[in-house]
């Protein structure tokens, strides 16, 4: 009888286990505030910095007008300097905090915690592996940022990265069961774009439905070195709601590189009930 209890209660774990799954809010719905990290001297240089803060100075000043902003200083030297930088255009600081860690780049969409709620509610950090986008730059201190913030907020991290590497920026999900990615940033086995070898599309699809809570997966193939990320889903893709996403029109998609195919899997992509999702139109500027 007791081997029979301790069989059941196995049992009974790895079915819990199974079943345990985390649901990836959609991108507009309430949130708290949002991560920057801000642009640094220590990896790219100072021209590279006064290249880019103005952008990073912008998105604070419109971003602190509702909600958190939580900026990542590399050290309490930056922290000062980001500061003056504020105090200076003017942007007040009330919904503004820091932190203190070093980092290799800005792009926390892609090393940074993936927010999600379990099956009760409960907000947890999912920590995926970030390799520099296939080993192409630094990565070792980008890629402890979600350990490092789920520490300071005391909130619980799921930890992935012996699992699988995955960026914020090469998934997009509509909130409602549908996840869409290009192969080319998440599976390819290609040399320089490499982020899980030996991984099956299989194996990626089974994490995706875990982690992000998502029942279909739909792929593009995408274009493996055309840009450091391998074409990310998110450069040309961003779902809007449930129904729609916003994205661009079929000339330019194909200027940008997607094949026919790809352009046509993106078009006549439905959501989980089957309905093909609306499409908003973005026109890129012309240069004159």
């Amino acid at each position: 009888m007791k081997k029979l209890f301790t069989l059941t209660l196995v049992l009974s774990f790895i079915v819990n286990m199974a079943q345990t799954t985390y649901r990836f809010p959609e991108e507009s719905s309430l949130h708290e505030g949002t991560w920057l990290q801000w642009p640094h001297h220590y990896q790219h240089g100072a021209t590279y910095r006064k290249r880019v803060e103005q952008t990073w100075i912008d998105m604070t000043r419109a971003l602190q007008e509702g909600e958190k902003v939580h900026i990542i200083a590399y050290n309490k030297e930056e922290k000062s300097r980001i500061i003056s930088l504020l105090e200076q255009n003017k942007i007040p600081l009330k919904n503004v905090d820091f932190r203190i860690y070093p980092t290799d780049d800005v792009w926390i969409r892609d090393n940074g915690p993936i927010f999600v709620k379990d099956q009760k509610g409960n907000i947890l950090i999912e920590d995926w592996g970030f390799n520099g986008w296939g080993e192409k730059f630094d990565f070792e201190n980008c890629d402890e940022i979600p350990q490092r913030i789920g520490n300071d907020l005391g909130i619980k991290v799921i930890d992935l990265n012996e699992e699988m590497v995955n960026e914020g920026g090469s998934v997009e999900t509509d909130g409602n069961g549908v996840l869409m990615a290009c192969k080319s940033s998440v599976i390819s086995q290609k040399k320089g774009a490499t982020r899980n070898k030996g991984i099956t599309q299989e194996e990626a699809e089974e994490m995706f439905e875990t982690y992000y809570g998502v029942s279909k997966v739909i792929w593009l193939d995408g274009v493996t070195g055309l840009d450091v990320t391998d074409m990310h889903i998110d450069g040309f893709m961003k779902f809007v709601d449930h129904h729609t996403m916003i994205t661009m029109n079929e000339d330019e998609l194909l200027d940008l590189g997607l094949s026919e195919k790809d352009v046509n899997t993106l078009y006549t992509a439905s959501n989980v009930n089957g309905k093909e999702y609306k499409k908003s139109i973005y026109l890129l500027p012309k240069i004159r």
